[in-house]
């Protein structure tokens, strides 16, 4: 599925033209512009899965962001625009096939790693609830109540519902169950699968952050999927050689100069990879025959 066709970004006469024009004032920074230029990233035409390609400053979360704000994509972390940006984002032109869907999102690194966090303190939070309650068991249980007035009526209840259980029934009636029970990998595995819906368009910038080469393959098919079943369209950053594997995906090496559309197996980062286990495939062999004997 296709909802975003393609966008233009301003090359570099288009910028300088812009400069002439504002008031010679200083500015800590012209972000974004001058970052998509220095390699002739001029326009993306979207497929169904599009996955930008490159290393730190090659401006590939840059042209996320861009992408997102034109959009007026749904975020959950806050992004900080510049000065700049939004006259930036009125030289930039969408062609959009179908209407973007409303539930369409970005999702960042950030936002997996606040949603972790998120978790982590309701967890401790929790724990530190269970340790007061398991206090709060024992005195009421043991304790010599006796009822002097209707003010001592919540007293009454948490003794007598101690005395009638056991500590660790008492402690779960009153205490929700840890929220994690999850790693942090699958914490963030689910975050995704619990944001991407059917029927939207989703930009990830860099979704292989926190989570393991199994959970990446996992997603992986889970994107596969949702794009080739449920009428989803992805728009990717990532340097991950399982993502930048994603069938049919068409990838833009920004590392290149100009920008071009490569095969996953052109790329420099996956080139190292298979580099890398090639010169070891005798360990790798030699691991395989021992698992076998």
């Amino acid at each position: 599925m296709k909802y975003l066709n393609s966008i233009t970004f301003p090359d570099k006469e288009v910028e300088f033209d812009f400069f002439l024009e504002i008031k010679r004032t200083v500015y800590d920074s012209f972000y974004p512009f001058q970052v998509l230029p220095k390699h002739s990233f001029e326009r993306i035409d979207f497929e169904p899965i599009t996955i930008l390609y490159g290393g730190n400053g090659s401006g590939k979360t840059t042209a996320l962001n861009i992408i997102a704000e034109k959009l007026g994509l749904k975020r959950d972390s806050s992004f900080n625009t510049t000065n700049f940006f939004v006259n930036y984002l009125s030289l930039c032109a969408i062609d959009s096939v179908e209407k973007i869907p409303v539930h369409s999102r970005i999702i960042t690194s950030d936002d997996v790693f606040d949603y972790i966090l998120t978790i982590r303190a309701l967890n401790e939070g929790i724990d530190l609830k269970r340790e007061a309650l398991f206090e709060e068991y024992l005195e009421a249980k043991y304790s010599k109540f006796q009822m002097q007035s209707l003010e001592d009526s919540d007293q009454l209840r948490k003794v007598t519902d101690a005395r009638s259980k056991s500590q660790s029934r008492y402690v779960k009636d009153k205490l929700m169950n840890n929220v994690r029970e999850y790693s942090n990998g699958e914490n963030a595995f689910r975050y995704f699968t619990n944001k991407i819906e059917e029927n939207g368009l989703y930009v990830l910038d860099e979704p292989e952050n926190s989570l393991s080469p199994i959970r990446q393959m996992e997603l992986m098919q889970f994107i596969e999927d949702s794009a080739r079943f449920f009428g989803c369209q992805f728009i990717i950053s990532t340097h991950s050689p399982f993502f930048l594997a994603l069938r049919e995906a068409k990838i833009y090496d920004l590392d290149s100069d100009p920008v071009d559309v490569k095969k996953w197996t052109e790329l420099e980062n996956v080139q190292t990879y298979y580099n890398f286990f090639k010169e070891h495939q005798e360990e790798f062999h030699s691991s395989e025959n021992k698992t076998k004997d």
